[in-house]
């Protein structure tokens, strides 16, 4: 069941929204070579319990983390740990907060130090099709065109979509209904409405689009090794198009 978000809600969305957008502004001034993914972790957590906040993730299903840390070959869910940035990386972090009771998750995927011309470039691209898929969500339009503008946008760049892992719903819960893939054809799914939240997150890799689960049952890594990249925002349905709302 998808659950409308009513005005008020959405101004509580609103601020849970800013403080992940806050949180990763904090912490792409932290990245860089020499840092582990557990100091990572402990700057994001004591920035969002300081804004009033609860990390998301943390005790998630079991999750250990307030955040998740993935990085080159690592597309999601990794664990922050002992591992230490090293010139060269990316690094995928994603973030989710809840305040007053409502959540608002984003994630982004960062450059430590420089980094090649092939890897800007899957960064590039799938932050693109991050926007590629929100220019479609307007009141009236199927879900499915957002996932399909997402695909057609990487895969017109050589690059490939993870389908085993999907956008979705958000509010008083972190994950809710619908399910957003990132891939499939146009007109399919509910139609959009105002009030309708939906965390949006093109999941692209490099090489094949296939990924498997390590050993600690959470880290994704891709198949083949190449590296892969993460963008979501968080955004409201209105009755003009979209808002963002992990946006500070």
């Amino acid at each position: 069941m998808i659950i409308l978000k009513s005005k008020a809600e959405l101004e509580v969305m609103r601020e849970a929204g800013r403080i992940v957008a806050l949180t990763h502004q904090e912490l792409a001034k932290a990245i860089k070579p020499g840092v582990t993914t557990k100091q990572l972790d402990e700057l994001a957590e004591t920035f969002i319990r300081s804004m009033g906040a609860i990390p998301s993730f943390k005790g998630y299903g079991g999750f250990p983390g307030s955040i998740c840390t993935s990085v080159n070959e690592e597309l999601v869910h990794g664990i922050p740990g002992k591992r230490t940035l090293q010139e060269g990386d990316i690094i995928s972090i994603d973030i989710g907060a809840q305040f007053q009771g409502y959540h608002g998750d984003s994630a982004w995927t960062y450059p430590v130090g420089n980094i090649s011309e092939e890897d800007q470039r899957l960064l590039r691209v799938t932050e693109e099709s991050l926007y590629k898929g929100l220019e479609k969500a307007m009141p009236g339009a199927r879900l499915s065109d957002i996932s399909h503008a997402i695909q057609i946008h990487a895969e017109a760049a050589g690059f490939t979509l993870v389908r085993e892992y999907v956008g979705h719903g958000i509010g008083q819960n972190l994950h809710e209904d619908p399910q957003v893939p990132n891939y499939g054809p146009p007109g399919r799914g509910p139609r959009l409405k105002p009030g309708m939240v939906l965390a949006v997150e093109p999941m692209v890799n490099a090489g094949e689009r296939y990924v498997r689960t390590l050993e600690d049952n959470w880290t994704v890594v891709t198949v083949d090794r190449k590296k892969c990249a993460h963008f979501e925002h968080t955004i409201a349905i209105t009755e003009e198009g979209y808002e963002i709302l992990t946006r500070a």
